[in-house]
């Protein structure tokens, strides 16, 4: 195990060294001139970087930390999956435990040990609160205000005193108030909850910085009764140095700041909107109120940010490290799933592909209902289920699957009337929404060879249709097409064509969806469409109590009215940033 890094300033003087890190001394603003700078960088894989002057604020700001792999490899101190490896085999290795095997993982005892976090003193500074000194980021145009969009927001349950860290943007109010975006589905929003059951405010720490492990800690989906700190001093090989607040919480003493409070019960003001990472406004709402007494900090601390919004985004790295990290651990609980892969593309909860090792018909199906109720992967909306051979990284090889062995009668599933994410759109209110599943997967079926669609991969116009500007045949399986209006009808129409007939899906998207992008093709389709809503069979047949869906499956995945707006950022933002690059030293 490489050396972990103690805290924020130890991990940018290491990028520092590498080349990896850009000191920017130009004032910057921090309402949206920010996003734009950071925006172009990740998109060009560029480096992590440090603004020194914060237009408003004291302090300086650092984002884009952990926008790369290789600089998400260093966080961690090897590759993420290499970390999973190593605890799947030494929990496999040790059912049941031998004198022998505990031996072989004596390292990873060694680190056990050190996972408990150990008491600390504080940061030196306590301050009233005064947010309006932060150099807190304005994201998007359409922003509600200000958010913090890097906290570790820190929770006790009153039930059985178990911690919880997770990761939920604040909207800042005024100096000492912010909104709390708490998701009922997180393990700090059963927290609430509890507390709201007993009218008693709940007491709330909120982190801002730490070393890199520790700030990803706060982004795995755990079993919810494990401590995101502990695993963070288990994967740090030291444990984390925390301190007591006058709240009775404990926060980590190598933070930059800690923002001291607590959430009263019942109170609620209107959050948002919010430039999210499905790459859409999502919409104002009521949430429960942050009310801040202490700001701890050091003495010269660095604020930490980091910018969602349309794929790809420094989110990219951190999602897809910590599901490397993670996967070995599904498929020692799961031996029949070889592979998983969450997209970034269409924001990791709404597309995932699993290749299943089959022992009889359908036990893939089985799989991804389970996968489909468990943490995280239970926001999961769509799951492709694909052979062992098939790479679940790579889409076109997904397609080829698709069009070899589905076959919509027999391997579509649709799940309505769901649980889903809070910050999807699509369904028929907040958190509810539906799922589907589509096996792409050969055991027990017929071999089957189809010829594939006399298409061209790319034109303009429709085939044989109006009001259709452009398509795509994207591996003679999925045709999508660019329309203006009537999304659903259009879609109704190409079902109806029989020179069609062998595609497997039909799509239509919006005019803002580039046909000739992968990656923001995949988010325009899969961000766009719930599936009991917008899915569109070419036909349908009774057999007994089953509905069988027959010939291509159809999804209007145009943006809708009553869906918040993409994510576009202002002209006059892109002009100044255009004309000041050469003076950021980028």
């Amino acid at each position: 195990m490489s050396k972990f890094f103690s805290d924020l300033g130890s991990f940018l003087s290491f990028l520092a060294a590498q080349g990896q890190l850009v000191r920017v001394p130009v004032e910057v603003d921090p309402r949206l001139e920010i996003t734009e700078i950071a925006l172009r960088t990740v998109k060009s894989g560029g480096p992590a970087l440090f603004f020194e002057r914060v237009k408003g604020s004291p302090y300086p700001l650092a984002i884009n930390l952990l926008g790369s792999a290789q600089r998400m490899e260093w966080a961690l101190g090897r590759p993420p999956g290499a970390i999973g490896e190593e605890i799947a085999r030494a929990a496999e290795d040790l059912m049941p435990p031998k004198p022998s095997a505990v031996w072989r993982h004596r390292g990873l005892f060694a680190r056990a040990l050190k996972m408990k976090p150990r008491r600390s003193r504080g940061l030196p500074l306590s301050e009233a609160p005064d947010l309006d000194a932060l150099p807190i980021l304005t994201c998007w145009p359409e922003d509600g205000g200000r958010f913090l969009t890097l906290p570790l927001v820190i929770t006790k349950s009153p039930s059985n005193g178990r911690r919880n860290v997770g990761m939920y943007r604040l909207q800042t109010f005024d100096k000492s108030t912010t909104g709390m975006h708490i998701q009922i589905e997180r393990g700090g929003g059963a927290h609430y909850a509890e507390y709201e059951a007993l009218g008693q405010p709940m007491p709330v720490a909120v982190a801002l910085g730490g070393d890199p492990i520790t700030i990803l800690s706060s982004i795995l989906p755990l079993p919810e009764n494990m401590d995101e700190f502990a695993f963070a001093g288990f994967l740090r090989n030291a444990p984390v140095p925390m301190f007591r607040l006058a709240n009775g919480l404990d926060a980590p003493a190598n933070a930059e700041f800690v923002l001291e409070g607590h959430v009263p019960p019942t109170e609620r003001r209107r959050e948002g909107p919010f430039g999210d990472h499905f790459g859409h406004y999502s919409a104002a709402a009521p949430f429960p109120v942050f009310h801040i007494s202490r700001v701890h900090r050091r003495a010269h601390p660095v604020f930490p940010a980091t910018v969602v919004g349309k794929p790809p985004q420094e989110d990219k790295f951190m999602g897809n490290a910590v599901q490397e990290m993670l996967l070995p651990l599904l498929k020692l609980m799961r031996p029949e799933l070889v592979d998983l892969w969450a997209y970034f593309e269409a924001g990791f909860h709404n597309l995932a592909v699993a290749a299943v090792r089959q022992r009889y018909p359908k036990e893939a199906v089985k799989t991804a209902l389970g996968l489909m109720g468990q943490g995280q992967m239970s926001l999961t909306k769509c799951v492709v289920l694909v052979d062992p051979g098939v790479d679940v990284r790579k889409f076109d090889e997904v397609l080829e699957a698709l069009r070899k062995n589905f076959v919509p009668a027999e391997d579509f599933i649709l799940i309505p009337g769901t649980a889903q994410d809070t910050l999807d759109f699509t369904g028929p209110k907040m958190n509810l929404g539906s799922k589907m599943i589509l096996d792409a997967t050969a055991f027990g079926k017929k071999p089957r060879t189809a010829n594939g669609p006399s298409l061209p991969p790319r034109g303009k116009g429709g085939p044989g249709q109006r009001g259709i500007e452009e398509f795509r045949n994207w591996a003679d399986t999925l045709l999508v097409v660019k329309v203006k209006e009537n999304g659903r009808f259009m879609v109704g129409q190409l079902l109806k064509d029989p020179a069609l007939e062998e595609f497997k899906l039909i799509a239509a998207v919006s005019e803002d969806v580039p046909l000739d992008n992968n990656e923001l093709l995949l988010w325009g389709i899969f961000t766009r469409f719930d599936c009991a809503r917008d899915v569109v069979p070419a036909h349908v047949r009774l057999e007994g109590a089953w509905a069988k869906f027959d010939g291509p499956i159809g999804i209007d995945a145009t943006w809708k009215k009553g869906y918040p707006a993409p994510l576009e950022m202002s002209s006059e933002i892109v002009k100044k940033v255009d004309r000041l690059w050469k003076d950021y030293g980028i």
